[in-house]
């Protein structure tokens, strides 16, 4: 085969793909309740009785003005899970795909700082990967590196 037939199937394959992704993202976007009110929840593995939700971890309360947070046991007594969610709701708009991948999503900021909750009672610190990386990109790790940026390290698009 030749290389231009192997680029034009390469070509193809990542524009099937990303149709693939954009049809999966719009569809659980229209499945979400209006507004993007719902609760983001991670489990912590503490017992209920050690997370008070009217004193949440330092980076909730960074937060305490404009998000509403809750605890409750895990199901099978795993832990607590922690829920946050913005005050108010959030626009349709700004919970589009297209808002969580230029970053004016406004709740990957309580994503973020429910992630770095869970990771500050579980572990006692919030760890950073080292920076900068000690590998080269390849041109696939430059955009799945460039994706990831965009969704606010949320880890799904």
């Amino acid at each position: 085969m030749s290389s231009t037939r192997h680029r034009l199937l390469a070509a193809t394959a990542v524009t099937a793909g990303t149709v693939a992704l954009w049809r999966r993202a719009t569809a659980r976007s229209a499945e979400r309740p209006e507004g993007g009110d719902r609760w983001l929840t991670v489990t912590v593995n503490r017992p209920p009785d050690e997370i008070d939700p009217d004193d949440p971890p330092e980076p909730l309360r960074r937060y305490a003005d404009r998000i509403e947070v809750r605890t409750r046991p895990a199901p099978g007594g795993r832990g607590t899970e922690l829920a946050a969610r913005p005050r108010g709701g959030t626009p349709p708009a700004a919970a589009s795909p297209l808002a969580r991948l230029a970053g004016d999503d406004p709740r990957q900021d309580v994503r973020r700082a429910l992630r770095d909750a869970k990771a500050l009672l579980e572990a006692g610190e919030v760890l950073e990967p080292d920076a900068p990386p000690t590998t080269r990109d390849t041109p696939g790790g430059r955009l799945v590196g460039l994706v990831t940026r965009r969704s606010g390290g949320e880890g799904v698009l």
